[in-house]
């Protein structure tokens, strides 16, 4: 079982513009409205800023976020964090939705 220890954090990364030449990423994000910001949405248990170097440095790393990632977004997810992992794991999902719905082209793993 685990922890209902609030020690996990959901994140967003804003991707670069580069990334609406992959045709994956359109595919996901019909609804995509020019001039949104083209996001990475993920959850984990560490810092959001380390979790972040450790995709910049390939460690565990979304290509995404990898390749197109320029900075966290804490504005948009830090009101919530930290969180259980039941929690964390349910609001990434809604973030994500949240987000797509409001015209932002959002990639989660």
């Amino acid at each position: 079982m685990r922890s209902k220890r609030k020690r996990y954090h959901v994140y967003v990364v804003e991707l670069s513009n580069e990334v609406l030449r992959i045709a994956r990423f359109i595919r996901c994000n019909p609804n995509y409205l020019p001039g949104k910001p083209c996001v990475y949405v993920g959850m984990t248990g560490l810092d959001p800023d380390v979790r972040f170097d450790k995709h910049k440095a390939g460690i565990q790393a979304n290509s995404y976020v990898q390749k197109f990632g320029l900075h966290l977004m804490p504005e948009l997810y830090e009101l919530y964090n930290p969180l259980t992992y039941e929690d964390a794991t349910s609001l990434e999902v809604e973030l994500g939705i949240d987000l797509r719905a409001g015209g932002f082209g959002v990639w989660q793993a």
